[in-house]
């Protein structure tokens, strides 16, 4: 199999083994490699699992999340996984309880200290970083170069910033304390001014940046993340009556960033059909938690596709395919609404379900 640039980064990735990597608090807390053998070339298929979760506070949401997180983990088979709302709780590092969770079930992952995101790696790590820090308790990047069986990976992980969710406004609900509006704003111009006010903007420049000298190395470049935002493509003329969008057309600035500069929608490259497909991925219809903590509009219909997974073209790199991960349904008008719309393919958690949104499942193929 080819190598794709691992020698530009041995002397990083030494670094990082020794323990001197300036972005670790402590090695022993933030670099979290099993002793055990990782995957290898030679069992390597060439098949790559990427998982995006938001795992809800680190699963403290729902009784048993944490371990629902580690079994799902397992259950999908990811290799590659993006984590949102990573905490530490107690000043304890998630990173290093996941693996831990992970070993005793006799698996090898790897996994650093980070915050806010995070990403867990059945194949070596050579180096992380917090590509955009945390400010204001308003979102992240977390980047990682990876040696998938000698093909170096620039995997990112986001969870972007929470506030301006502007996607409210057309619903007759602020985006920024929640509240409910006198009436929808269905100004697009007003709606996107909110949206701008937001980082995320900030933060995918910053990524699209860095993820375009990653891809001129000639490294594979995959994202996962919760946005916080909807895409461009959900919101066109064939779904302005759906989701109580109200008419409206709404040209989301990041998902047209990302396509303007050649990266793509893993869920919309397979479904392009966003009437047939809607993927709504949050709020999610979690049977173990009440109804007004898994929705914020008990008025109106705030389904929305905030989770994906986004990618670089590459002609080493294959779609093959992409599903949903979570409970059938989701929350509407402050209600469960136990079925899902469209035809979109959902794999249902064996147990215990840790969000409140669904996760994002892609298969890939490296050649």
């Amino acid at each position: 199999m080819m190598k794709r640039n691992l020698f530009n980064y041995i002397l990083i990735a030494s670094l990082v083994f020794l323990g001197c990597n300036p972005n670790t608090k402590n090695n022993e807390e933030t670099m979290v490699n099993s002793k055990m053998d990782s995957v290898s070339e030679a069992s390597f298929n060439g098949e790559l699992r990427v998982l995006q979760f938001n795992i809800w506070q680190e699963g403290n949401e729902v009784p048993g999340g944490f371990d629902a997180i580690v079994d799902e983990i397992l259950n999908t088979k990811a290799d590659l996984v993006a984590l949102s709302e990573v905490r530490n709780y107690n000043d304890r590092s998630l990173a290093k309880r996941l693996v831990d969770a992970l070993a005793e079930k006799g698996q090898v992952y790897y996994s650093q200290h980070s915050e806010d995101s995070g990403i867990i790696s059945r194949f070596p790590i050579l180096f992380q970083e917090a590509l955009y820090p945390l400010k204001d308790d308003r979102g992240t990047i977390t980047k990682a170069l990876i040696d998938v069986a000698g093909t170096s990976v620039a995997f990112y992980s986001a969870h972007l910033d929470y506030t301006h969710y502007a996607c409210y406004l057309p619903r007759g609900y602020d985006g920024i304390n929640w509240g409910k509006l006198s009436e929808p704003v269905l100004n697009v111009e007003k709606i996107l001014e909110q949206n701008l006010a937001s980082q995320r903007d900030e933060a995918v420049a910053l990524f699209v940046e860095d993820a375009m000298k990653e891809k001129e190395k000639g490294n594979l470049v995959i994202l996962g993340g919760d946005f916080n935002e909807p895409s461009h493509l959900d919101w066109g003329d064939d779904t302005k009556d759906l989701f109580d969008h109200n008419g409206v057309v709404v040209p989301w600035q990041n998902s047209i960033t990302f396509y303007n500069n050649g990266l793509v929608d893993a869920y919309r490259v397979k479904y392009p059909n966003p009437v047939t497909h809607p993927g709504i991925t949050w709020p999610a219809n979690n049977t173990l938690v009440e109804v007004d903590k898994l929705a914020w509009t008990p008025e109106a219909d705030d389904r929305d596709r905030i989770d994906y997974i986004y990618y670089y073209p590459d002609q080493g790199l294959d779609l093959k395919e992409v599903s949903l991960l979570g409970p059938v349904g989701s929350i509407a008008y402050g209600k469960r609404v136990p079925t899902n719309p469209g035809e979109d393919v959902i794999k249902e958690p064996k147990g215990i379900w840790p969000s409140d949104h669904k996760g994002v499942l892609a298969v890939f193929q490296v050649k």
